[in-house]
């Protein structure tokens, strides 16, 4: 049996790759041709390409400087990466993309956009000034084999904000939004200052509220009254820049790789982290997902935008005061947005940002602007009734196949050799069945260790027992914090030689299982989880 973890299953991957492909082909038949026609990506954001349909899951991590966002990419890839540094003051100023690579290098932001594999092509248009602060760091690493990771420049506090940066940060930002599939906005336990250039940040972030995650880093850092009067506070600032019925999520934990620290809301921490790191591994199976839900966030845009552009053409006037109109037209842009609403049953949701609407028409000829072509709305209308609809089917058989998928990664591969949930905490004492004696001797973990034995022997031990080294490559396959699986450790190596017997090791997969299934571990091993041969040794230890 291999224990090897993939993402998805072939079947899962096959069903992948069908979607995502059948999304390309949509949006080269019916979507394209509706942008070029109505010249969408002169007011919104350009085209897409292969890249963007064929590249891995991509993850933002953003936040204001010394909020940890490096140590955090560390802590997700469990190694350092050229070009990082960290430290209390802005370190770098870079836009790093974390990509899978078999040789370690870096490749410049001017030399990434010409590379028609990655999905960076179109930020062509923000210039010298961004491209020279913009890499890819291209590493051996299993993580990124199944996502990228976007590193971003420290969002400058109060007191630097008079700093130029030399190209529109927001708008950067907002490109990346677009295209990612999870954004982690990041803040600091012991600060919670918003800037001026963290307040447009968050404007980048409007509309994409559904793909971000909030996490309260450092969290060990401070006692629960400070934690609990920080959270508040970022929770109310968060509500008056997101304007949403629905509350963001604030994690609150510790990424970095220093030991954590004991403290009352400790317990807490590892809850929350354990929820945010299933959340970024489920990115993968749930690309399609995202692809799907992007391809039609777009198609309801440029409907929109189409109707916008057609109003404005069929209300300009053919000869004489043409400036004047299409000024007066700017300036009525928004009665003109709900006559389009009532008119052609557009919801108000669809529309773009108004403001923005009007700066970009004012650098734009109203003449060279199209009518509604019948054919073209038709076609777009056909992709978001009826096209779309025919992938929802394949979505949700991959979403019932991700359920039965079996792998460490997830913690699914587990489940194989799951034994029955215990209705108790399995690590305060065994489960006592109504009518029978709790029998104190017998060890919980007896029952299930011929299956734990097999992994065991597979991972070819010496003379009964495995290597520190040989039980740590395969631990770290379960993608638990290193915190935890040190914990696991220590409880696990009951007569401290550094090796693991037969027994030991069935201890820690059983420790594992059900640290995977959301229970808490114990401080010290409790008795009725002392393997056997243990028990005898400090029974005549205590003789002696």
């Amino acid at each position: 049996m291999s224990f090897r973890r993939l993402w998805s299953t072939p079947k899962a991957m096959g069903d992948v790759n069908m979607v995502t492909e059948e999304l390309k082909n949509l949006y080269y038949k019916r979507l394209l041709p509706v942008e070029k026609y109505y010249s969408f990506h002169h007011f919104h954001s350009p085209s897409y390409e292969d890249a963007d349909f064929d590249n891995k899951p991509m993850v933002l991590v953003m936040g204001q400087y010394s909020t940890g966002k490096t140590t955090f990419i560390r802590y997700l890839i469990e190694q350092d990466f050229l070009g990082s540094r960290v430290g209390p003051e802005p370190t770098t100023d870079c836009f790093t993309a974390l990509m899978y690579g078999e040789v370690e290098g870096i490749i410049p932001g001017n030399a990434l956009t010409m590379d028609p594999k990655k999905p960076f092509r179109n930020l062509d248009p923000f210039g010298n000034s961004f491209l020279n602060r913009f890499q890819c760091v291209q590493m051996p690493n299993r993580i990124l084999e199944s996502m990228s990771i976007i590193d971003t420049p420290g969002i400058l506090t109060a007191a630097k904000r008079k700093l130029s940066r030399g190209y529109d940060f927001a708008a950067v930002l907002r490109w990346f939004a677009e295209r990612v599939d999870r954004i982690i906005l990041l803040f600091d336990a012991h600060k919670m200052e918003f800037s001026d250039e963290l307040t447009r940040a968050f404007g980048a972030l409007c509309g994409y509220e559904d793909k971000l995650r909030v996490v309260l880093n450092k969290a060990d850092r401070v006692d629960s009254q400070h934690l609990m009067r920080v959270y508040g506070a970022l929770m109310w600032s968060l509500g008056k820049v997101f304007r949403t019925p629905e509350i963001l999520r604030v994690y609150i934990g510790s990424f970095w790789s220093e030991p954590r620290q004991m403290c009352d809301h400790y317990q807490l921490i590892e809850l929350e982290e354990e929820d945010l790191l299933a959340d970024i591994r489920n990115l993968p199976r749930n690309a399609a997902v995202r692809k799907l839900n992007d391809l039609v966030k777009r198609a309801r845009l440029v409907r929109a935008h189409a109707h916008i552009i057609s109003y404005l053409k069929q209300e300009m006037p053919t000869i004489f005061c043409r400036e004047s109109k299409k000024h007066n037209l700017i300036y009525q842009l928004p009665v003109i947005f709900n006559k389009i609403q009532q008119q052609h049953h557009v919801p108000a949701g669809d529309f773009p940002d108004c403001t923005k609407m009007q700066e970009n028409l004012l650098g734009q000829d109203f003449s060279k602007f199209k009518k509604l072509k019948p054919s073209l709305m038709a076609s777009l209308d056909k992709l978001l009734s009826t096209d779309i609809a025919k992938l929802v089917p394949y979505i949700q058989q991959q979403e019932q196949r991700k359920r039965s998928l079996h792998g460490v990664l997830d913690g699914e591969f587990l489940r194989t050799f799951k034994p029955e949930h215990y209705r108790r905490d399995p690590f305060k004492e065994p489960p006592i069945d109504e009518g029978s004696e709790l029998d104190f001797d017998e060890w919980v973990v007896e029952k299930y260790k011929p299956k734990y034995d097999e992994i065991f022997y597979n991972l070819s031990p010496t003379e009964g027992k495995l290597s520190g080294t040989k039980v740590k490559e395969w631990m770290t396959k379960t993608l638990l914090p290193n915190s935890v699986l040190a914990h696991i450790w220590r409880l696990s190596d009951v007569d401290g030689d550094g090796m693991l017997d037969d027994e030991e090791f069935a201890l820690a997969v059983h420790l594992i299982e059900e640290k995977v299934e959301g229970h808490w571990l114990p401080r010290e091993l409790p008795p009725h989880l002392v393997p056997p041969s243990k028990r005898l040794s400090e029974a005549s230890d205590v003789s002696v």
